[in-house]
């Protein structure tokens, strides 16, 4: 992965061999709580300063400003398919995953903590991205998106590459008895993915392996974990648990 600096913005590139970046919360024109590059239009930054920071964004990238294309975020596992932008609005349906295999139409979400996953098809020219929180990820959102990209675009498993993004860690990640039940629902209390505090017994539980194991349960075996802590690189990235929910959010963009 390769970090980009453009006008005071920084952004990741990775291993994908497509138009896309992963935006830390450098640059960009808001204040505080939402200092640098908030592209979050409902943390309570001003409208300008969000479209500005988007704009920003798409500059970076050289894509299309009025072309681009995003959903309304709710912690689900629902995918939708992105043909052309819409009229009056960028957001295309209420979910958590967008995929396309439309040039020149780039797809946007935004992070504070839940992990972006990136995908690309090689062989039929398609990508996705989703917004995989710990309720879209034990509802599987990882594998619904490759269900959708087979179902749209013909897309095989083995062809595919997933990256998974900057997000909360495990260490970081404490959850109540109730994430913990469903994690263990969906993936097995032998998969690993709760680690218990020696003192307290409180519990963390490790998103990016959950979401790996999704994928690799669909078979996706091109999987790039990038490693990066919201919360413990919070001057990096926005961060909910670390700013006590007074933050902003980081966008990821992709573009055929």
């Amino acid at each position: 992965m390769e970090l980009i600096e453009w006008q005071g913005l920084r952004y990741y590139k990775t291993c994908l061999d497509v138009t896309h970046g992963i935006f830390t919360r450098a640059g960009g024109v808001s204040p505080a709580p939402f200092e640098g590059l908030n592209v979050g239009g409902t943390v309570g930054d001003s409208v300008e300063n969000v479209r500005a920071n988007h704009a920003l964004m798409y500059d970076a990238l050289k894509v299309s400003h009025q072309a681009a294309v995003t959903t309304w975020q709710v912690h689900g596992a629902d995918v939708v398919a992105a043909h052309a932008p819409l009229l009056h609005r960028k957001w295309q349906a209420r979910a958590d995953a967008i995929i396309t295999d439309r040039p020149n139409l780039p797809l946007v979400m935004r992070f504070a903590d839940c992990t972006p996953l990136l995908y690309y098809d090689p062989v039929h020219r398609a990508i996705g991205l989703a917004h995989a929180g710990w309720r879209g990820t034990v509802e599987g959102i990882a594998s619904a998106v490759v269900h959708a990209m087979r179902a749209c675009y013909g897309s095989r498993s083995e062809d595919l590459q997933v990256v998974i993004g900057p997000s909360i860690s495990q260490q970081h990640f404490q959850v109540g008895e109730e994430v913990v039940a469903a994690v263990d629902r969906r993936f097995g209390e032998d998969a690993g993915l709760v680690r218990r505090d020696p003192v307290d017994g409180s519990a963390y539980v490790d998103l990016w392996q959950a979401n790996k194991l999704e994928l690799e349960s669909v078979g996706v075996r091109s999987i790039y974990v990038m490693g990066l802590c919201t919360y413990a690189q919070s001057d990096v990235f926005f961060s909910h648990r670390a700013h006590r929910g007074r933050t902003g959010r980081f966008g990821v963009v992709m573009s055929l």
